[in-house]
């Protein structure tokens, strides 16, 4: 296990544990439609744009990590971003759960937690998403209203992924709860913890600090779309 896996974290894990659920060849994958569209390529400083592009349709967007400069003709960028890779650094109390009130999410929540994704903004989020890893929820009554998971994987690492909690439930240490308990999870799996997170989202880069990450790398996350 190496660090520089850390590097193109993304495309470790489409070609590894969650290959079954890609579409792509040895140049560039994707997630598979229903899947989060999310797509990296073996080498971001040479990326097969043609290989990409005929894995996608006309107006679709897709999400990639690393990936700077220039785009070719037929391509565009729709959003851009700086993102702070973080890892694991910490300890966590393996023998308390610090949120057993939280259940595993499963197809039956698939809906609830795209309405949370959605209304929040954790990343790229879809129907299937809950199928990649293992997601655990918090509910106000029939109402999901935190969530965390696991989700990108390989080399040792598991990220952390999908945190979010409803506007009206925020300052409960929600999330910070869901946080450990996937850390916790993890460590038990003998895993090393990572996550990525947007560089404009202060109070979630605070929490995670406080949690024991610390700031691995960045890089430019951009959400293109083929045209």
């Amino acid at each position: 296990m190496t660090m520089s896996i850390l590097d193109n974290i993304v495309w470790h894990t489409l070609v590894g544990p969650h290959c079954q659920y890609t579409i792509g060849d040895h140049l560039v994958r994707r997630y598979a439609r229903g899947f989060p569209p999310i797509a990296a390529f073996r080498d971001t400083r040479d990326p097969d744009w043609h290989a990409l592009g005929r894995l996608m349709g006309s107006g679709e967007h897709v999400h990639c990590d690393g990936l700077g400069g220039s785009v070719p003709e037929g391509w565009g960028v729709d959003a851009e971003g700086l993102l702070v890779k973080m890892i694991w650094q910490g300890s966590v109390e393996l023998e308390h759960d610090p949120a057993p009130d939280a259940v595993k999410l499963d197809s039956r929540s698939a809906a609830a937690a795209v309405e949370l994704a959605s209304l929040t903004n954790p990343g790229p989020f879809t129907i299937r998403t809950l199928e990649l890893g293992h997601y655990f929820g918090i509910f106000d009554g029939a109402q999901l209203v935190a969530m965390a998971g696991s989700r990108g994987c390989a080399g040792g690492f598991s990220e952390i992924t999908g945190v979010c909690t409803h506007p009206d439930f925020t300052g409960r240490g929600l999330a910070r709860r869901l946080v450990i308990k996937i850390l916790r999870h993890q460590v038990l799996q003998g895993q090393r913890p990572f996550l990525r997170v947007m560089s404009h989202s202060a109070a979630a880069r605070q929490l995670y600090f406080r949690v024991g990450f610390r700031v691995y790398a960045q890089s430019v996350a951009r959400t293109f779309i083929r045209y």
